[in-house]
C-alpha cells in the first residue's frame, strides 16, 4: 500500500486540465475498515494537502461521530475522493471532479484494504459511480433510501454549507439517518 501510494501522490494524469498544478489528496492504509468516498478536495484542501480539512470536514465529522484525531486515524478511515485533484472554480462553485482518477485507481486501493467493512458514499458523484443503475432518480431519493444499500454502502449528500438548505428541507437526515450513521461506525470501531 505504501508504493500505492507514493505513485498516486506522484500522478499527473490530469495536470493538462488543471487550473493548478496536480496535488493528490488522499488518505488510506491497507487496514481502513471504513472508506469514505468524496467529490475532489476544494481549494482549502488543496492548499494544505489534507483530506477534509475545511467546513465541509467539519460537518462530516459531526454526521459520523468522531474527533478529528479518530477522522484522520487511516486504520479506521480511508478518505479517498472521486477525483484526487483539485479540479478549479466554474460558475457556480468548484468543477466537477476529473473522471481519470476513479478508473485508475480505486480499484487498486479497495484491492489492498482487506479490513474494509463499509463504503460512505458522499453526493452523486460517488453515488452514480458506485450504486449506478440502483440509484433513485435524484440525491434526496438515494438518501431517503439508504438502508437498500446496506450492509455495504451509506450513501450522503455533500457536508458543504452550500447544502443547508438541502439539510433544513430535509429534517428526516439528520434525525434518521445521522444517527443510524454515528451508531454504525460506533459498532465498527470496536
Amino acid at each position: 500500500m505504501k508504493e500505492l501510494l507514493q505513485e498516486i501522490h506522484g500522478c499527473k494524469l490530469c495536470e493538462p486540465y488543471l487550473e493548478h498544478k496536480a496535488r493528490p489528496v488522499l488518505a488510506a492504509a491497507p487496514t481502513s475498515r471504513v472508506a469514505i468516498i468524496g467529490q475532489a478536495p476544494g481549494s482549502v484542501v488543496h492548499k494544505s494537502g489534507i483530506p477534509w480539512d475545511d467546513k465541509s470536514g467539519d460537518r462530516l465529522r459531526q454526521w459520523l461521530g468522531v474527533t478529528k484525531d479518530q477522522f484522520y486515524d487511516t486504520r479506521f478511515f480511508a478518505l479517498i475522493p472521486m477525483g484526487f485533484c483539485y479540479p478549479g472554480k466554474g460558475k457556480t462553485g468548484d468543477l466537477a471532479p476529473r473522471a481519470e482518477c476513479a478508473p485508475k485507481w480505486h480499484n487498486t486501493l479497495f484491492e489492498e484494504m482487506k479490513d474494509l467493512k463499509l463504503v460512505i458514499l458522499i453526493g452523486s458523484y460517488a453515488q452514480n459511480k458506485y450504486l449506478a443503475h440502483n440509484r433513485k432518480k435524484t440525491l434526496t431519493e438515494t438518501v431517503r433510501s439508504f438502508q437498500e444499500y446496506l450492509p455495504k454502502y451509506i450513501v450522503l449528500p455533500h457536508p458543504s454549507p452550500r447544502n443547508n438548505i438541502w439539510i433544513k428541507k430535509n429534517e428526516w437526515f439528520e434525525k434518521e439517518l445521522v444517527p443510524f450513521l454515528q451508531q454504525e461506525i460506533k459498532e465498527l470501531s470496536n
